[in-house]
Order: structure tokens, then C-alpha cells, then sequence
């Protein structure tokens, strides 16, 4: 009995007090509406690390399975009923990824990761499966009710390829991220506040210039899809955007999600040298409560709001 005592001991010692795994359950609890609802911390990170350890048990997800692979992630056998965790890992690794690996060496895999995981979740509808296969993937896509499949694959593609734009031009990246973002507005555009602009907002500033085409850098749709989700009638007064939807009566929740208007002055004001709009905005972002809504990501781009206000005042 004492050498058992003894061994308790020294295991509390060596090893801490005991943890236990996150489970599916409470790794879905953490999702409200379309966001996750962890804090911007250490302590968040480890708990979306747990999130994405749920999830991937739940779908039977070996250890040695490269998720950076796509063909491995697609021979994986996932029941149907499971289609809602197949959607919420995608989402899961895009913000891993663009929250807490800024610059890490595993961004671009966790990304990749995440796409893979989306286009299984899309894959898994029979429709667009076979209409992907007689037809190809921008017709399957239009086939497409998965919201967060379109919009988390998506994600997750642009995201992958800003690593290098020009490899993702010539290999029809854009094309395809593009129907699937203007898919997620057919379907609803107010998913995760109005999301699907905000990021073709950003696509269309972040293409390279060349190569000539239709795919490269286009200032008129970039602000087209941003004048959506930013509150600026001055700036949007002149809006010439030949494939954005007809503008509507700005929707305030829209600034209740700091992202719109953060990227709205990263890929759109700060790269048009409209400096002084671009710190009044950021002014704005920083001086409104993160609150209870969105409290990941508003404390997220409040952080990069101070980042991009010490370079915008450099140019005042």
C-alpha cells in the first residue's frame, strides 16, 4: 500500500494534476451561430487545439493521416450524419491558423488542412460529387446548400494561396474561390456578418496585377463587395463594380464584427495610400468594447488594428 501511495505521488509530482480530453459535446458547445467562442489567449489556443483533437477523433482520424494531402483526406470514410463535424474542422483550422500561426512554419499546412476538409464536407453530397466529376467543380459548386462547406473551403483555398498568388493564378485557384464565395451570398450573405464580401473584397486587392487576365488585381470589385460590409457613403459614392450584387441599406450589425472594416483598410485603403481614412477607421475599431458577440476575433483585429495605426501614421 505505501509503494502504491508512493507511486501516486511521485506520478501528481512528475506529471501535474490529471486532464482529460475534450469531448464532442462540449467541442460543439463552443460554437455560437457561425463563430467559435473562445478567448484571443494561451488559453484559447489550447483550447481550439483540443476543438480540432475532438472533432478529428469523432471522424476517426489517425494520427499518421496527412491532412495536407488531399487524396488521403478524401479516402477517409465519414458517415453522413457526421456532415455538421466535417464542416466545423474546416473552420476550426482556418482559425487555428489565421488567429494564432501568423508566420508559423505550419500556417500554409494548417490551411491546406482546412481546405481539404472543407471540400470533403462538399464531396460528401452525392449531387455535387457527381456533377463535379461529369462536369467539373464551378458547375458542382452552383449544385451546392452547404453554406459552411463553400464558405470555410474557400476560406481556407485564399488563404493557402497568398503564399505565393501567381502559382495560385496559374493553377485556377481564384476561379474556384471565387464561385464558391459568390455561392455563400446566393445562399445567405449575412453568414458570419457578411462575411463572403468582406473576403472578395480582400481577394480582388490581394491578386497580383499580372498576369493579364481576369483574374489579377481589380480596385473597382474590391471596393465593390467592401462598400457591403463598411459604412462609408463617401467612399462608396462611386462604386463601378460589373459583377458585385446592387449595393443595399447598410446593415449596422455588419460593424458589430470588426473584421469588415480591418481588412477594408488592409487590402483596400492602406494599399490606395487613403491614409487618413485609414486611420479614422482603425481609431474607430480600437475605441469600440470587443464585447460578448464576437470575442475572439474583435480582440483579434484590435491587435492588428494597433499594428497597422503605427505604420498608417507614419504616412500622416
Amino acid at each position: 500500500m505505501r509503494k502504491l501511495m508512493l507511486l501516486a505521488v511521485m506520478f501528481l509530482l512528475g506529471f501535474g494534476s490529471l486532464t482529460y480530453a475534450m469531448s464532442l459535446d462540449d467541442a460543439l458547445a463552443l460554437f455560437s451561430g457561425s463563430d467559435i467562442m473562445i478567448q484571443y489567449s494561451d488559453e484559447g489556443r489550447a483550447t481550439l487545439e483540443e476543438m480540432i483533437d475532438a472533432f478529428r477523433g469523432a471522424l476517426g482520424v489517425t494520427a499518421d493521416l496527412d491532412e495536407t494531402d488531399e487524396d488521403a483526406v478524401m479516402a477517409v470514410e465519414v458517415d453522413s450524419e457526421k456532415l455538421d463535424i466535417v464542416n466545423k474542422l474546416s473552420q476550426a483550422y482556418y482559425t487555428y491558423a489565421d488567429v494564432f500561426l501568423d508566420g508559423d512554419p505550419n500556417e500554409r499546412a494548417t490551411y491546406l488542412k482546412g481546405k481539404h476538409w472543407g471540400l470533403k464536407a462538399l464531396r460528401m453530397d452525392p449531387v455535387f460529387a457527381a456533377t463535379e466529376s461529369s462536369d467539373g467543380f464551378v458547375a458542382a459548386v452552383a449544385t451546392s446548400e452547404n453554406l459552411p462547406g463553400l464558405y470555410w473551403t474557400s476560406a481556407n483555398w485564399m488563404r493557402a494561396g497568398e503564399f505565393n498568388v501567381l502559382e495560385a493564378v496559374f493553377a485556377g485557384v481564384p476561379e474556384k474561390t471565387d464561385v464558391l464565395t459568390r455561392r455563400c451570398i446566393e445562399l445567405d450573405d449575412s453568414y458570419l456578418a457578411y462575411g463572403a464580401y468582406r473576403a472578395l473584397g480582400a481577394f480582388w486587392a490581394g491578386l497580383k496585377k499580372l498576369p493579364a487576365g481576369y483574374y489579377r488585381k481589380n480596385w473597382s470589385r474590391s471596393l465593390g463587395y467592401f462598400c457591403h460590409v463598411v459604412d462609408e457613403p463617401e467612399i462608396c459614392a462611386d462604386v463601378d463594380c460589373d459583377v458585385c450584387p446592387d449595393p443595399t441599406e447598410f446593415d449596422p450589425a455588419a460593424d458589430e464584427y470588426f473584421e469588415n472594416r480591418l481588412l477594408f483598410v488592409q487590402y483596400y485603403l492602406m494599399q490606395r495610400g487613403m491614409w487618413e481614412d485609414a486611420k479614422r477607421i482603425l481609431d474607430q475599431v480600437l475605441s469600440e468594447p470587443i464585447g460578448d458577440k464576437y470575442p475572439l476575433y474583435n480582440a483579434f483585429s484590435q491587435e492588428k488594428a494597433r499594428g497597422f495605426l503605427e505604420e498608417v501614421e507614419e504616412h500622416l
